[in-house]
């Protein structure tokens, strides 16, 4: 994906099972595109996605297949899977504290 390429998030509408999230991409010398991707509404109520983290998962989706077609995806629309959402919950992960345990000395 090109440094010049400016993604921005325009928001997200119900549409039916799912909710659609808007994205516009906009780079130099072409004209912008409008790319929409979705989350079928069943993922937030069995806890597999967050509301609030659906914009970035989605971004980030779109920002790979930017970066896979040369900023040229063949489709304006993508469809989150349950493996991306997986994914993205698994990197968010915090990393569990390490205990503390005294040294002994025998």
């Amino acid at each position: 994906m090109s440094d010049q390429v400016i993604v921005q998030y325009l928001g997200f509408e119900e549409k039916g099972g799912l909710r659609e999230y808007s994205f516009t991409v906009r780079e130099p010398a072409h004209e912008p595109l409008q790319y929409t991707l979705t989350i079928i509404n069943e993922a937030f109520v069995a806890h597999r996605a967050r509301y609030q983290d659906a914009p970035d998962i989605c971004s980030l989706r779109l920002h790979r297949e930017l970066a896979t077609n040369a900023n040229h995806p063949p489709t304006t629309h993508f469809s989150i899977t349950d493996a991306e959402m997986a994914e993205y919950h698994d990197t968010r992960k915090p990393k569990p504290l390490r205990s503390f345990q005294p040294r002994r000395d025998d």
